[in-house]
C-alpha cells in the first residue's frame, strides 16, 4: 500500500509538471486536457488509496480491540475457574483429612482389639494345664438346666442381695454396661453362686468405705465382666494365688477361700477365663471372659 501511494504521488507530480511546462511551451490544447485529466485521475486514485488505508487501520484497530476484549473475558473466566478449583480442592483436602483420621482411629481400635485377643489367648494358654487338672471337683452342682440368660439381670439380682451388707460397711455397688441385655447360655444357679462369691469377697476384704464397680461388655462372641473394688488390695505376687483353695493373703480373715475357687471352676466350666489384678491400696479387680455361644463343656 505504501509503495502504491508513493508511485501515484510521483506520477501526479510529473503530470502536473508536464502540464505546466506545456502551457509555456505551446502544447496543443487537447494534449493539455489529456494531461490534466490524467493528473486528476492520479489524484483521485491517490485519495482512494489513503481512504482504503484509513479503513484498514480502523478495521485493524477494531480487531485489536475485539481481541483485547476476548482476552480480558478469557482471563476473567480463568480466574473464576481457578477460584472455584481452589475452593473445591480445599473441600477435598478437608474430606481426605477426615477420612485419614477415621482410618487412623479404626486402625487404633483394631490394634486394641488385637491386643485384647492376644492377651486373652495368652491367658487361656497359661491356664490350660490348670484347667485340665482341675476338673469339676470345686464346681457347685446345678439345680437347673442351661438356658439363654441375661447376665446383666443376674448381676443386678445378686448385687441386690448384698445391698444391706454393702451399706453397712460403706460400700456402694455400681453396675455399668454398654448394652441393656447380654445373653449367655448357662445355668442361672451357678452364675449366681459365682457373682455372690466375688461380691461377698469384696465386701469382706474392703476394710474401708468405697465402691465396687461391675462392668459388662461384649466383643464379638465373648462377654467381658470386670468387678473392680477400691479396697486395700494385695501385692502382685499374692494376687496370683487368690483362686487357690485355702490361700491366705496378707489381709487374711477367717474362711477357707472356697468362694473364688468356686468362681474359677464355674467360669472354666463354661469355657471362659478368670484372673485377678491388684496392688496395695489400689483395690482388687476380677476379670472374667465368657463365651456367649455354646462353647462350654457339656455337663457330665
Amino acid at each position: 500500500m505504501r509503495n502504491s501511494k508513493v508511485l501515484t504521488a510521483l506520477l501526479a507530480c510529473f503530470l502536473f509538471a508536464v502540464t505546466v511546462a506545456g502551457l509555456f511551451s505551446g502544447f496543443p490544447s487537447w494534449v493539455l486536457v489529456i494531461l490534466l485529466l490524467l493528473h486528476s485521475i492520479c489524484l483521485m486514485f491517490l485519495a482512494f488509496l489513503f481512504s482504503a488505508e484509513r479503513r484498514d487501520d480502523t478495521q485493524e484497530q477494531e480487531m485489536v480491540q475485539e481481541l483485547s476484549d476476548e482476552r480480558f473475558r478469557a482471563e476473567s473466566e480463568r480466574e473464576l475457574m481457578q477460584k472455584a478449583l481452589d475452593v473445591r480442592e480445599g473441600e477435598l483436602n478437608e474430606k481426605l483429612e477426615e477420612l485419614r483420621k477415621v482410618k487412623e482411629e479404626a486402625a487404633s481400635k483394631e490394634q486394641t482389639l488385637d491386643h485384647l485377643r492376644q492377651e486373652m489367648k495368652t491367658t487361656r494358654d497359661e491356664l490350660g494345664d490348670l484347667k485340665n487338672n482341675t476338673g469339676n471337683e470345686f464346681l457347685p452342682p446345678a439345680t437347673d438346666q442351661a438356658v439363654m440368660l441375661d447376665i446383666i439381670k443376674i448381676i443386678h439380682e445378686c448385687a441386690g442381695e448384698f445391698a444391706e451388707d454393702a451399706k453397712r460397711v460403706g460400700l456402694s455397688i455400681r453396675i455399668s454396661s454398654t448394652e441393656e441385655s447380654v445373653f449367655v447360655k448357662a445355668q442361672a444357679s451357678r452364675l449366681r453362686i459365682m457373682f455372690r462369691n466375688i461380691i461377698d469377697n469384696s465386701i469382706k476384704y474392703m476394710n474401708r468405705s468405697g465402691s465396687l464397680v461391675i462392668t459388662v461388655s461384649k466383643l464379638e462372641d465373648d462377654i467381658f465382666i470386670v468387678l473392680k473394688d477400691t479396697g486395700a488390695g494385695l501385692p502382685e505376687e499374692e494376687t496370683k494365688h487368690i483362686f487357690e483353695l485355702n490361700f491366705q493373703g496378707s489381709n487374711r480373715i477367717s474362711g477357707n477361700g472356697l468362694g473364688l475357687t468356686q468362681a474359677k471352676a464355674i467360669v472354666e466350666y463354661y469355657g471362659g477365663t478368670i484372673y485377678g489384678r491388684s496392688m496395695p491400696d489400689k483395690g482388687m479387680g476380677i476379670y472374667i471372659q465368657l463365651p456367649s455361644s455354646q462353647r462350654s463343656r457339656e455337663e457330665a
